[in-house]
């Protein structure tokens, strides 16, 4: 789908409170559709793959989904799959064409493992689930968790592979979901914001915030991450039971004041640079709206903070 730039300006003006309410009630109506989608399967089975390129929200995303669940009266377990990261090694982590370490490679994970404790919880047996240490890059030694599940119960495994056909192939029963920012914003019957921007900008804000990264640092990570999701997660989209547009109507006014002062202090030369020169000026065709007007709830907490979940 696509948004029109023109309706966002205006509402954004004379009815933000209604713009935001709007997209949080597409977006939650998402939510429920998934969630009994995934409450009939569980008879089929209770593994729920949760897809989706980096910016997406599938973290919010898992959390509103496991929300909507409890009301069907199904409780759901969450294991984020980089927990299931191997331990960086030279000799064995995948690599770039330039040399560099291939985080966003698949080959990265242990499929082993995780395929087999996604049998293990189809057959009511416990599970260990390994915790990985970024900081150190190598699993620790204690568990993050284990989890066995119970009449009624789900686990839903979120992560940028989890549709990918090492996994799906072994396991083609479980359900499967793809989250991303799928709708562009147009003026006059033209894109003036690519759907892919959203996610740049979302990753941008959230980096800054909450991981200490200046936005050269982004920038420069952002090549590859795109490399690895035309080669890893967008050829699996097409497997998912349910595709899920994460977009908001609203986000990019409300994104727009922070987002426009860490795109401008970006220096050139680095790699995409060109793409930068898109985004910036795109992003100022938007107007603001003052974040505090931003439900606790909504999506776009997990990227600019205050909201009520945990992460």
């Amino acid at each position: 789908m696509a948004y029109s730039l023109t309706d966002i300006n205006y509402r954004t003006v004379a009815d933000p409170a209604g713009l935001i309410a709007e997209g949080d009630a597409q977006y939650r109506a998402n939510v429920e559709s998934a969630a009994e989608m995934i409450a009939e399967h569980l008879s089929v089975s209770p593994i729920v793959l949760l897809s989706g390129p980096s910016g997406s929200g599938k973290t919010t995303t898992a959390m509103k989904i496991a929300e909507a669940l409890e009301r069907h009266g199904v409780r759901s377990h969450y294991v984020g799959m980089d927990d299931y990261f191997n331990t960086i090694s030279p000799e064995t982590t995948p690599r770039t064409p330039e040399g560099e370490y291939d985080l966003e490679s698949p080959l990265c994970l242990d499929m082993e493992l995780m395929n087999r404790h996604f049998t293990m919880l189809s057959r009511g047996e416990r599970i260990y689930v390994p915790k990985y240490e970024f900081s150190r890059k190598m699993r620790a030694y204690e568990p993050s968790k284990s989890i066995k599940l119970g009449q009624d119960e789900i686990v839903i495994f979120e992560g940028i592979h989890a549709l990918n056909d090492m996994i799906t192939d072994r396991h083609p029963e479980a359900f499967k979901l793809y989250i991303s920012a799928r709708s562009d914003v147009e003026f006059e019957g033209k894109v003036v914001f690519k759907r892919t921007w959203f996610r740049l900008v979302r990753r941008m804000v959230r980096d800054f915030n909450f991981r200490g990264s200046a936005p050269d640092e982004t920038m420069g990570m952002w090549a590859n991450v795109r490399r690895g999701e035309k080669a890893y997660i967008s050829p699996f989209k097409e497997k998912a039971d349910f595709r899920f547009d994460s977009s908001l109507p609203y986000e990019l006014p409300v994104f727009n004041r922070t987002a426009t002062e860490l795109f401008q202090s970006v220096p050139e030369g680095i790699e995409r640079f060109e793409e930068l020169r898109g985004v910036l000026p795109a992003l100022q065709l938007f107007g603001e709206i003052d974040e505090s007007l931003v439900p606790k709830d909504s999506l776009i907490r997990e990227f600019i903070g205050g909201g009520c979940y945990e992460y």
